[in-house]
């Protein structure tokens, strides 16, 4: 079959790859689609990150190349002996996260902080940017009748941003403030308004996404390259906002987040960062503000919990993934009207969708 492996910085092909047989405990998933995630681009502009290099990594034992891909959705094709919950032909996301099941964090629950933490289609275990993927039952979480399968695959990147609001502290009727809209950061503007948010600041330089902020619930928009973000959310509100959400990676939203919360306020760092950055300890201490840190989401046996959340809200409509998809491509494709389109400082693209099968 075709798939997509990385095999190191501006080095990712589709290549013809052997298809795995299933094995107890393990279906196989014919893929849908899967979406170009901005981990994705931090390989492929600075890795290896999360990919494995010369070590192979913990639990999936695999090093580069490894096969790319870990927002997607399929149909089950095929199921192992003792696989109980997950049937043939039904709909389902994946939930990526490998955890080596044995260390405190593991045994405590929290498997997606895993001394060894991991992601299919990151640190090995297959991909979803392949025709099919075979991969332990857990992983696999059911959409209902009720969700597109195409939807199935942002189902991952919304779980990220539930599971930041979560970890914000944000309570109904609390203000808040956004630093980037990219894809995380928009789905962090639905979640943060269907957690009851009172009103929404988001900052972003690029005019498009700012656009697609509005469709996703934001409430007043800032473009910090004419606009100082801090004053600007200072002076339209009582001090600062109550809650805010680094999502850009860089270090003037960083400290701009911080900065913009009243005194006694929470800043929830989602981004993955490519290099350190310089911050004044006393914008914190000083007005007693905290700064917390969130990665993913549950996985391992919990796999559906916060996954089946979203899944719940895309049922019903609280959650919509439409103004974040800006174009669906076939594999070949993926480098070249993938991710050098999403990289490209000029492109207006969010989320591009890669339809392995079609």
């Amino acid at each position: 079959m075709r798939a997509v492996t990385y095999h190191g910085r501006k080095d990712i092909r589709v290549e013809d790859v052997e298809q795995e047989s299933v094995g107890r405990g393990q279906v196989r998933i014919e893929i849908d689609s899967c979406g170009i995630c901005g981990s994705d681009l931090h390989e492929y502009t600075a890795g290896p990150i999360f990919v494995p290099g010369d070590e192979p990594h913990p639990v999936s034992q695999e090093t580069a190349p490894i096969r790319m891909g870990h927002e997607f959705s399929g149909t089950v094709s095929d199921v192992g002996e003792g696989v109980t919950g997950v049937d043939s032909g039904e709909a389902v996301a994946v939930n990526p996260i490998l955890s080596c099941g044995e260390c405190r964090q593991c045994r405590e629950g929290n498997y997606h902080i895993c001394d060894s933490i991991g992601f299919i289609g990151l640190s090995g275990g297959g991909g979803g940017f392949a025709e099919s993927v075979v991969l332990d039952a857990e992983h696999a979480v059911a959409l209902g009748d009720d969700v597109p399968i195409e939807y199935g695959a942002l189902v991952e990147p919304l779980t990220v941003a539930l599971h930041a609001v979560r970890r914000s502290g944000l309570h109904s009727g609390d203000s808040v403030a956004v630093f980037g809209a990219g894809p995380i950061g928009l789905a962090v503007i639905q979640c943060a308004r269907v957690a009851g948010a009172r009103s929404i600041f988001v900052s972003e330089p690029r005019e498009a996404r700012r656009d697609r902020a509005v469709a996703c619930g934001a409430d007043e928009l800032i473009d910090p390259a004419s606009t100082d973000p801090v004053e600007y959310i200072a002076s339209n509100t009582d001090g600062g906002v109550d809650v805010s959400f680094e999502v850009a990676g860089v270090e003037a939203s960083f400290n701009a987040a911080i900065e913009s919360t009243v005194p006694s306020g929470q800043t929830t760092v989602v981004s993955i960062w490519e290099e350190k950055v310089s911050t004044h300890p006393n914008n914190l201490v000083l007005g007693e503000r905290t700064v917390t840190g969130t990665l993913a989401y549950l996985g391992g046996p919990r796999s559906d919990e916060e996954y089946g959340m979203v899944i719940d809200m895309l049922a019903d409509g609280r959650l919509d993934p439409d103004p974040f998809i800006t174009d669906r491509i076939g594999l070949e494709e993926i480098v070249d009207d993938g991710f050098e389109r999403l990289i490209d400082p000029e492109s207006d693209h969010i989320k591009i969708l890669v339809k392995p099968n079609d």
